[in-house]
């Protein structure tokens, strides 16, 4: 039989309303009733039940980690960093997958059987309507990696993904390419629309540039893979911006495939720089984005929404930089 409460209290001989303020952080109890609880505790092997305990205080300490790309390599960095810097607030991440889900009532309404104090979503391609329903059902949420409003309806943290595309554009100008192509995720991501637009920008300024541009089916290997043959099966450009790394990745393997060379007959470069992006066979030139920064930012501002959950939304933008390895010539 599990050790319960009731069973600490008699060993201890205190009121179970002793050993629950014992173990619940900030309330008020004698140091001699905590030592009497903390040594019947031990002699037990009592664990509390936090679950049961936020039936009392209306706080579980669940956070619903809520995401829909988990075919990209990435994320595993990203759920590392969450789950990692949840736990040491204290917190216990729940994690919801939404792959190839498109309406959020199902994933609002499982968080709310779980009574989880908050909501991180921590996706690119989600719109931003998606997180706004999590607030209007009165949870508080953060998303990550969204998109950028000066007037955000959520929390909102992540890149100017704008920026970023200018960002590329110019490292490949720099480089001396002139017939130039994007290959981002799928038409309908924010993050994928809006880099395209930061790109083309700057390539529509010159006359002396020719661009073409490609959207993959989704931010995986497979998916740059498979683009990337399509345009080898045209006439290529010389150097690609591929708005992800997974995409880099997946259009390399597919550069080689033809018995091309990256980066003397095709550069890339990325978006992100994930682990396996600096991985000698690889070692591909990208923009960095400072995730941990981003995900340390998200878990402080889902904290200090449990205690303003009214707290007016804000967005935050993190710089990125390039980073040169061996893809570009």
């Amino acid at each position: 039989m599990a050790i319960t409460l009731k069973d600490v209290a008699q060993r201890a001989g205190v009121s179970r309303s002793a050993v629950s303020r014992t173990f619940t952080e900030g309330a008020s109890v004698s140091k001699k009733t905590r030592d009497k609880v903390m040594a019947a505790a031990d002699a037990l092997n009592y664990r509390p039940n936090f679950l049961a305990r936020g039936l009392s205080t209306n706080r579980t300490k669940l956070i619903g980690l809520v995401s829909n790309n988990f075919h990209n390599p990435v994320f595993l960095e990203v759920f590392d960093l969450f789950t990692r810097s949840l736990q040491e607030k204290g917190l216990r991440p729940l994690l919801v997958n939404l792959s190839d889900e498109t309406n959020p009532e199902q994933s609002i309404e499982l968080l709310r059987q779980y009574s989880v104090d908050g909501v991180i979503v921590a996706s690119s391609t989600l719109p931003p309507k998606f997180s706004k329903m999590f607030r209007d059902s009165g949870i508080p949420v953060v998303h990550t990696f969204g998109r950028y409003a000066q007037n955000p309806d959520v929390h909102t943290i992540g890149i100017d993904n704008v920026a970023c595309g200018r960002m590329a554009a110019e490292a490949l100008l720099a480089k001396g390419y002139r017939h130039v192509g994007y290959l981002g995720g799928p038409d309908t991501a924010t993050s994928a629309i809006d880099r395209f637009e930061g790109f083309k920008r700057v390539m529509e300024a010159r006359n002396d540039v020719q661009m073409v541009h490609r959207f993959a089916s989704a931010y995986s290997f497979d998916a740059g893979r498979t683009a990337m043959l399509q345009e080898l099966s045209v006439s290529p450009a010389q150097a690609y911006f591929c708005a992800d790394d997974v995409l880099s990745i997946g259009a390399l393997s597919a550069v080689q495939q033809s018995g091309r060379r990256v980066p003397e007959d095709i550069g890339l470069i990325g978006l992100n720089d994930m682990e396996m992006a600096r991985w000698n066979n690889i070692n591909l030139t990208t923009i960095r984005m400072p995730i941990d920064e981003i995900v340390k930012s998200s878990v402080e501002q889902v904290v200090s929404m449990l205690d303003e959950p009214e707290k007016a939304p804000v967005a935050m933008l993190f710089p990125c930089h390039v980073v040169y390895r061996n893809t570009l010539k």
